[in-house]
């Protein structure tokens, strides 16, 4: 297989066309296939908007932009989007029966040894191969939202996932830039989701318990262990702070940790009362739509900030 793949990204929503600006980025050529017209549209305008605050953050400049947007290509055509690929990205809803009618349909139109990667959050590689042919050629390949700013993305093998899709998968994403991280087992959620969810239950259970405002359980994070975090991890600060320390932390506070198998209390009633957050224009917080353009910006901005020093810094 040559070292340059043709490559091609099943769904245009924002997930889909910002994988493509990241492989654009980096210098790959992308074909990119939307459900019909106003989804590429949608996704054409996604893309100009992205390019034109990087151009603004001089993470390229506005030449580079308009070779980047070359690199893409959209289409409403499944055939065409797939004409001449090596390796798919699959971004679709994760409904399990919609993927796998995906893979069964890809498998007539492209040859045996194109890679068929999958962008699911949660579900088992080995899960959705499961009616393919070939699953030898199946791995997940999971990017985290924005995926044109957040390097991670999580490799998962299925079992009967070849070694050399692997490696194909980990060359395609070290030419985007990105971090990957091999999973050597399969499990839900993976490796950054049961991370990030573990927190989130004891947010929600703190919140039920009413030890403290959301205000001051979120400020609790951003101003303490947020700060850290993207310097070293857990288990990196936990040899920082002494095993000892935090072995004996473990010892009495794990058993005081939530075990809760469910929502929380307030996050089910919010649900339920369709207050769905920024999205809703309400949710744990009140989202005016100032408010929430001044936090999206803000939150772009950071990520924008450590994706330059992870440039700068060769660690990508």
């Amino acid at each position: 297989m040559n070292a340059m793949e043709k490559i091609s990204i099943l769904g245009a929503g924002t997930m889909g066309h910002s994988i493509a600006l990241s492989a654009a980025w980096g210098n790959q050529f992308v074909k990119v296939y939307g459900i019909n017209q106003q989804d590429i549209e949608n996704a054409d305008k996604g893309l100009g908007k992205k390019l034109e605050v990087m151009v603004e953050n001089e993470l390229f400049t506005a030449k580079q932009a308009k070779e980047i947007r070359t690199r893409i290509t959209f289409t409403t055509f499944l055939e065409e989007a797939v004409l001449e690929a090596t390796f798919i990205v699959e971004v679709v809803p994760e409904v399990l029966d919609l993927k796998k009618e995906l893979y069964n349909k890809l498998e007539t139109l492209v040859e045996d040894d194109v890679v068929i990667a999958s962008n699911t959050s949660g579900f088992k590689p080995s899960l959705l191969a499961a009616d393919m042919k070939h699953p030898e050629r199946f791995v997940v390949t999971h990017f985290w939202n924005p995926a044109h700013l957040i390097p991670l993305v999580e490799v998962v093998k299925g079992e009967h996932t070849h070694e050399k899709t692997v490696a194909r998968a980990m060359t395609v994403l070290k030419k985007m830039n990105k971090k990957a991280v091999l999973l050597h087992k399969e499990i839900p959620g993976f490796i950054g989701n049961r991370l990030q969810y573990a927190l989130f239950r004891e947010a929600q259970a703190l919140l039920d318990a009413g030890a403290a405002s959301k205000e001051d359980i979120d400020a609790a994070v951003t101003y303490s262990i947020g700060r850290r975090l993207p310097i070293t991890g857990p288990l990196m600060s936990a040899d920082m702070g002494g095993l000892d320390v935090f072995s004996a932390i473990s010892n009495y506070l794990f058993e005081e940790l939530s075990t809760d198998q469910q929502s929380g209390k307030i996050l089910t009633q919010l649900v339920e009362e369709n207050k769905l957050g920024d999205k809703t224009g309400q949710g744990f917080y009140l989202w005016e739509p100032e408010v929430s353009a001044m936090l999206n910006e803000e939150r772009e901005q950071t990520l924008i900030h450590f994706l330059k020093n992870d440039l700068k810094g060769g660690n990508l």
